[in-house]
């Protein structure tokens, strides 16, 4: 006896056959991906951080996302090398998480990403020699001011987008990568952005979204060149998170403040090459692909017109 699905389903021509097996196809497609979005994000245990060593390298580490990150890598054991400019605040951060993580070491490096350099880099190679250097994270980065057109962009702007989000970033990661290479394991974790990664465009944030496409290719091509040699390297991308780098900005479903940010990169550390870690902002990034990208870039462009009214070019 035959099923009854089967006796139908002779009786189908073959456009009607061909059509159900592409919607069941996409059926089962839509829930593996959802299956496997779910698993990421709330099932998915996080890699062990101390496995790839005792210490772990913050930089922009003074407030913002870098903090929040700071502090709940103490909370995993990890000890810390904390770097930013602004010395001062970064040795209240070490303080208030000395306070809290007692048998947390806790080393400060005052390296002005946008100064000299070679000097910072020569300073912080003295200050981890020696330390079993487990994580860095690329934390620090700067961007506008206000939405500024590009024939707006100063001299002193270029270059300080220039030095803190490319070359800083390259050299850090270039000292760190050789002490991780030798013991053959480590992770590095460079800040993208959700304007080079995500949307199609970021009008009026131009040189900046470009930098940090570099962010996101570079992670890519170095995840594929360490991985033989037990080096976990990626990109992880930030939508909206409730900074000083986004004034006009205020926490809601999609955009966290840094303490609620911050745990959820230190679980995706470790997978992937390029990641979303906070989840509602991957659900933010599936919406995305519904809209138009010509209607997507208006909406961008016209954002970036209103946000500027209200933080006019100096």
């Amino acid at each position: 006896m035959e099923l009854p699905i089967l006796e139908t389903l002779r009786f189908l021509s073959f456009w009607r056959l061909a059509l159900l097996s592409i919607g069941l196809f996409q059926f089962c497609r839509t829930i593996y991906f959802f299956s496997r979005w779910v698993y990421v994000y709330f099932i998915r245990s996080p890699k062990c951080l101390l496995h790839y060593g005792k210490w772990a390298i913050v930089t922009g580490a003074a407030k913002g996302i870098g903090k929040a990150v700071a502090v709940e890598m103490a909370r995993k054991g990890l000890n810390l090398v904390l770097v930013d400019r602004e010395l001062e605040l970064l040795k209240e951060v070490a303080s208030e998480i000395k306070a809290e993580e007692p048998r947390v070491e806790i080393l400060t490096v005052d390296f002005d990403l946008n100064g000299d350099i070679g000097d910072g880099v020569r300073r912080l190679g003295m200050a981890i020699e020696g330390l079993d250097v487990g994580v860095l994270v690329n934390n620090a980065g700067v961007s506008y001011r206000v939405p500024m057109f590009l024939h707006e962009v100063g001299e002193e702007m270029f270059r300080e987008l220039e030095k803190v989000n490319l070359t800083s970033l390259t050299e850090i990661t270039q000292l760190v990568l050789g002490m991780m290479v030798k013991k053959k394991k480590g992770a590095i974790v460079n800040l993208g952005s959700g304007s080079a990664s995500v949307t199609p465009s970021y009008p009026m944030f131009a040189v900046y979204t470009a930098t940090k496409g570099y962010v996101d290719q570079l992670s890519r091509c170095l995840h594929v060149e360490y991985k033989n040699f037990g080096i976990d390297i990626q990109c992880q991308v930030p939508l909206f998170v409730v900074t000083e780098m986004v004034p006009d900005k205020k926490e809601n479903f999609f955009n966290p403040m840094p303490e609620q940010y911050a745990p959820p990169v230190l679980r995706a550390i470790g997978y992937g090459c390029s990641v979303i870690p906070y989840w509602r902002q991957s659900f933010q990034n599936y919406l995305s692909t519904f809209c138009l990208v010509p209607i997507f870039n208006e909406n961008l462009l016209y954002a970036a017109l209103r946000r500027r009214a209200y933080y006019p070019v100096d």
